[in-house]
């Protein structure tokens, strides 16, 4: 299991790496856009990656490259809330491809899914952080080694829970 702490430690078996959390800490997700990181335990449901950024990783998940037209919608207005999307929409959403790096890695948790609940929160992700490990809008970041050597060790039985 991947423990993600309130002291900004995610621990997974030997490994210890630092990790930014939402601007508003762990907590109970109360709506889309609260900025707090949901407090619970969630299976690994997709593994998404830039293959002209990131040539090679081990990993026992299916990969998928991310394509321009790829994005996540977390509109609750849309029956599409909180699912992979194509690009463009009339729908809020968040691009995969883009010029920042911190989504040429993406691990997507099982936050509010079976059933999405509208407003309930969407994408909740584990991706890369920003310089400085600037807080996030309710996502884990971590660094690009240490999100590629975790994602080399753990499998669809892993949990990650936040704490």
């Amino acid at each position: 299991m991947i423990i993600i702490n309130k002291f900004r430690l995610l621990k997974y078996k030997n490994l210890k790496f630092r990790c930014a959390l939402g601007k508003a800490g762990i907590g109970e997700k109360k709506s889309e856009g609260d900025k707090i990181t949901p407090r619970g335990t969630y299976k690994i449901v997709s593994v998404y990656y830039r293959s002209d950024r990131i040539k090679k990783i081990a990993s026992k998940f299916k990969l998928v490259k991310i394509k321009s037209n790829m994005g996540w919608c977390d509109d609750p207005t849309s029956k599409f809330y909180n699912q992979e999307i194509k690009l463009p929409s009339k729908f809020s959403h968040e691009k995969f491809y883009r010029k920042d790096k911190i989504y040429d890695l993406i691990v997507v948790l099982d936050y509010n899914t079976k059933p999405t609940i509208k407003n309930k929160g969407s994408a909740i992700f584990i991706h890369i952080t920003k310089n400085k490990y600037a807080k996030t809008l309710g996502c884990i970041a971590l660094r690009k080694t240490h999100l590629i050597k975790i994602l080399a060790q753990i499998d669809k039985n892993t949990r990650v829970k936040i704490a």
